[in-house]
């Protein structure tokens, strides 16, 4: 800075210290001060420069006061709109609206510092970052631009949320040409109005190379995909055979009656189920695979897989937490074969209450690999073929089809919230093409196995709580009142309501909607915005109950091949089994969980991230092949820019506002409709539309639609 500037800026501090001064807006102080219009720029980096310096800060009243204002840290998230979120290092706090002149520079994931500004009544409070504590971001993957001749590229970053292309000179593009994607190592953030820098450290390959969108989504989210060559052979050394000495002292359950049920092309098995009778008792067995005899504590395998946190289930392949060694070999529950595992074996009585049950570690031989397609043609089609093929087994499927429903009523009854959205099936074709895409099928085998897993996770959660061990659980938040009351008052435009009691939202009350809004167009449409009110599930070390489950206890336990929490829990429960959890052991459990919750949670919210990113990737190129095709579709979802509509594939797009070319169509918040300013004519969510396909842009990975038959200008075939 020159000493002009200097000299000016101890002037305005001067006179901000004087005991005389009185608190003054920006206006105020530009008057004061007589600084001319053309001046006031300078006056405001003045400011900005004591602010950043803890010199002085604005009120939440927009003053400008001597001293330090509270400075509270976190992570920025930035939003596809330009503003974004400050999510707070304070746990449990709420997050702060960071509007888009006081972002500061700073990108999306960087830890920051921020101050206040303002904090409304009932709303988002509102912040300012002041200081960027560190780069949450050091590389980009991006489409690699350059023109003939040029001495630069630039490369056109595949997160939206950021805003910039990123300049590189030519002698750091790695002999890289136009339509390559890249990974690019970021060398200047665009201080000072200048373009962010960099250098590429990786072609990934061609836009149009089939494997090469999903790759650049494997980078963009730095998910590990090879395993370091020490935890490969470490794999190899402990995947042996189940021998006699392996089996001592556990629980034989050998010839116990026990299948898995999975789907068609799944081959990591890590649960197993079986049921009799006892009386009119159930007896259920949930046999999952002994992962930590294979994975010790703190050994590379260990590690690796703590730092990968779960397995990451892309459109296209798995990148798995443990290598196939192990996750398709020695720890997959395969029929036939003799496997080590940790068993829950409940008796539940006929109302589904768990009246006894015990925590073992067993050894089993699973009699058959049943897929949920094969158990539901025997349970629900009845097919002659497929019962005969599986007569033996048939009559304990039968008994668990009558436990599933038993213990699912058991669960409604006390107010647990079924999402039954349908997720997306993708069929690809050798070079990676989606060739068809479906709702995925939710049969009576699917629930069958949910409710199981459901029942052991809630079992064993119960048990490690009232042992006091140190255990990991899997929490769910009661919903902000805020976003709950928001809600009621919605579902209100619709002639249904909602209880709320006095800082009490019981998921009962949601439950109860949920079955209201059954077979209605609105039921899709009001489920999401139920859902869109709940907070994410994430691992704690404090028991706080499950709220969408309505359960008082819970943890993840019945998939430890590809959830790291499972593999912890385990680990945990054979030391207490075995005699082993004493003081300093409790000790140490206490002392690592606190940070394995937070990296699961992590983990498992980049997982789910890169997930729907290759499934949106995937409906758009699809999309590709239908432009000019017509569908009938659901209204999903209405903001100002234009009303969602989603297809009964679950392919979602947008009708954009400005080709609604029929009418000038507004946006009415409060009852979440567009309305015809001259027509009068109102789309309302749930409401069915027939659309035809304008656009599918695979870089901006968005699909346009536009209303068939709206009338006005432009509605001729595109």
């Amino acid at each position: 800075m020159s000493k002009k500037f200097d000299k000016r800026k101890k002037v305005v501090y001067d006179l901000i210290c004087d005991d005389l001064y009185t608190p003054m807006k920006f206006k105020e102080l530009a008057m004061l001060l007589r600084v001319a219009k053309e001046d006031r720029d300078e006056l405001r980096q003045i400011l900005e420069s004591l602010e950043q310096e803890g010199k002085i800060y604005l009120s939440k009243r927009g003053k400008y006061c001597k001293g330090h204002a509270k400075r509270l840290t976190g992570v920025f998230r930035a939003s596809l709109k330009g503003f974004g979120f400050v999510v707070l290092d304070e746990d449990g706090s709420a997050d702060v609206f960071i509007g888009e002149d006081d972002i500061c520079g700073a990108f999306d994931g960087d830890h920051v510092e921020i101050v206040l500004t303002k904090e409304p009544e009932g709303r988002s409070r509102e912040g300012k970052i002041v200081k960027i504590l560190e780069r949450g971001l050091s590389k980009v993957v991006g489409l690699y631009r350059m023109k003939p001749g040029k001495k630069f590229g630039f490369v056109i970053p595949d997160n939206q949320r950021l805003d910039q292309d990123i300049f590189v000179p030519v002698e750091k593009s790695r002999g890289a040409v136009d339509g390559h994607k890249v990974v690019v190592e970021l060398t200047s953030y665009g201080e000072n109005g200048k373009k962010p820098e960099g250098k590429i450290v990786e072609i990934i390959g061609h836009l149009n190379d089939p494997g090469t969108d999903i790759m650049s989504i494997v980078k963009g989210y730095d998910l590990p995909v090879e395993f370091p060559d020490k935890v490969l052979r470490q794999a190899e050394r402990v995947a042996k055979p189940v021998s006699e000495a392996d089996m001592n002292g556990r629980k034989d359950l050998r010839d116990w009656q026990m299948v898995t049920i999975d789907g068609e092309d799944a081959k990591d098995l890590d649960d197993a189920v079986s049921l009799v009778k006892d009386g009119e008792n159930y007896i259920l067995g949930v046999h999952i695979a002994d992962v930590t005899n294979y994975v010790q504590e703190n050994s590379a395998l260990d590690r690796e897989a703590l730092e990968r946190g779960t397995s990451v289930y892309l459109v296209d392949r798995v990148i798995p937490m443990l290598p196939h060694t192990l996750s398709n070999g020695m720890c997959s529950l395969n029929a036939g074969e003799d496997r080590l595992a940790l068993s829950c074996i409940m008796t539940v009585d006929p109302s589904g209450e768990v009246i006894a049950h015990e925590i073992a570690e067993t050894v089993i031989h699973v009699n058959r690999r049943m897929s949920y397609t094969s158990v539901k043609k025997i349970l629900t089609d009845h097919d002659e073929a497929e019962t005969e093929e599986y007569r033996e087994l048939v009559p304990m499927f039968e008994r668990m089809q009558e436990l599933s429903g038993i213990l699912r009523a058991r669960r409604k009854k006390r107010g647990s919230i079924d999402f039954d959205f349908p997720e997306t099936k993708m069929i690809l074709d050798e070079n990676g093409k989606p060739v068809d895409i479906r709702p995925y099928d939710r049969n009576v085998a699917t629930k069958i196995i949910e409710d199981f897993m459901l029942l052991a996770n809630e079992t064993v959660a119960e048990d490690g709580y009232w042992q006091e061990l140190p255990f990991l659980y899997r929490s769910h938040e009661t919903p902000d009142e805020e976003k709950i009351r928001t809600l009621a008052t919605f579902i209100n435009n619709f002639g249904y309501s909602m209880h709320i009691g006095v800082n009490e939202i019981r998921p009962k009350e949601i439950q109860k909607l949920l079955t209201k809004v059954e077979d209605t167009p609105e039921e899709a449409m009001i489920s999401r915005l139920a859902l869109r009110s709940m907070k994410q599930a994430k691992y704690t070390v404090e028991n706080d109950g499950h709220f969408g489950l309505a359960a008082n206890y819970y943890t993840h336990f019945t998939s430890p091949i590809r959830r790291y929490p499972d593999l912890q829990i385990h680990r945990i429960i054979k030391d207490n089994l075995r005699g082993r959890m004493n003081a300093d052991k409790m000790e140490h459990y206490r002392s690592i969980l606190p940070e394995v919750a937070k990296r699961s949670s992590e983990m498992e919210r980049r997982a789910d991230e890169a997930e729907r990113e290759t499934v949106k990737l995937k409906k758009v190129e699809y999309m590709q092949a239908h432009i000019g095709e017509e569908f009938e579709g659901v209204i999903s979802g209405i903001t100002k820019w234009g009303m969602y509509v989603e297809l009964p594939n679950t392919i979602e797009g947008l009708v954009h506002v400005t080709n609604m070319t029929d009418d000038h169509y507004e946006y009415n918040e409060e009852r979440y409709e567009m309305m015809g300013m001259h027509t009068r004519k109102v789309y309302k969510l749930g409401e069915g539309l027939r659309v035809r396909v304008l656009d599918a842009d695979r870089l901006m990975r968005t699909i346009d639609f536009k209303i068939v038959n709206q009338g006005g200008a432009g509605d001729g075939e595109e």
